[in-house]
């Protein structure tokens, strides 16, 4: 091949501050969609843990008060 074919193949690296800057904003994008990911998971699981929460004090409020027995006077 000619240089000049490869460079139609290859693109040209161009300056190196906007190689860099290039650079510098996909790792910013990804950071940003890890961060939302992560998020996302964190909410998943404090919905769950409400939800199952909810679910035990509804059960306790259900069950019969066997320390009121002996607390009373």
């Amino acid at each position: 091949m000619l240089p000049k074919e490869i460079s139609q193949i290859i693109p040209g690296t161009g300056d190196a501050s906007e190689v860099l800057e290039i650079y510098e904003v996909s790792r910013e994008f990804y950071r940003e969609v890890e961060y939302r990911e992560e998020f996302e998971r964190y909410c998943q699981w404090y919905y769950e843990t409400a939800d199952r929460h909810q679910q035990e004090l509804k059960k306790m409020r259900g069950d019969i008060n066997i320390f009121g027995w002996f607390s009373r006077k």
